[in-house]
């Protein structure tokens, strides 16, 4: 048995995917005059993102089950200590990986949202999976939060926030990515570039598509 498959933390889950489920932007009245083409231009943007992501405040936007235990399987697997993720939202990937920490023996994730009420749900539902006291949420742009103040030695970072800053959060943290830690990117197809940087193996990456929205790699060097 794990954390990740026994209470609190199995029931709390499934609680919240239900909930995403049910809460579509799509249903929202706010996204009904916004065309597809125009979500997919603000989601590449690097200057209108804030604006986007503020009116998805009140939607939780997590990873898919399947990207869920894929997070885990890779924390538990690579032995991970000290996580990074960028994007907090309500809180459910953040989820996956304490417990992966959890089942390691413990550790650190840091994790960035600026969405203050999207923290205020994501740190309730840390308390309620019982994994609070394995993560750290930094309030404010990422840019600024995980400048400072990082561990030397990151095993696994997770990139789930704005898809245009992709690049600009691995070159935050990559001098500090040990050799094997893994990168997930949500939705990456978003981020042309980020792409282009991680399939290059002269860049220091392995790096291939798994799943329908997730960019697995793997630091090389």
């Amino acid at each position: 048995m794990t954390t990740l498959t026994t209470t609190p933390l199995a029931p709390l889950l499934e609680r919240l995917f239900d909930e995403a489920d049910a809460a579509s932007p799509a249903t929202s009245p706010d996204f009904a005059d916004v065309s597809s083409e125009e979500r997919a231009r603000l989601m590449r943007s690097k200057t209108d993102y804030l604006e986007f992501y503020g009116r998805l405040k009140d939607f939780p936007l997590p990873v898919s089950r399947e990207t869920g235990v894929l997070l885990y399987m890779l924390a538990r697997g690579c032995g991970a200590r000290v996580i990074v993720e960028f994007g907090t939202s309500f809180g459910i990937s953040t989820l996956h990986l304490a417990a992966a920490l959890r089942d390691n023996g413990g550790g650190r994730l840091i994790t960035s949202e600026f969405e203050p009420s999207k923290v205020a749900r994501a740190r309730a539902n840390l308390t309620a999976g019982g994994l609070a006291d394995l993560v750290e949420i930094r309030v404010g742009d990422a840019l600024q939060t995980l400048r400072p103040d990082l561990p030397d030695t990151i095993d696994l970072l997770l990139l789930d926030g704005a898809k245009a800053l992709y690049p600009e959060i691995l070159s935050l943290v990559e001098s500090r990515l040990r050799p094997g830690a893994f990168i997930v990117a949500d939705n990456a197809d978003y981020s042309p570039d980020y792409l282009a940087r991680v399939r290059s193996p002269a860049s220091g990456y392995l790096s291939a598509p798994f799943g329908e929205d997730v960019e697995l790699s793997m630091r090389i060097g």
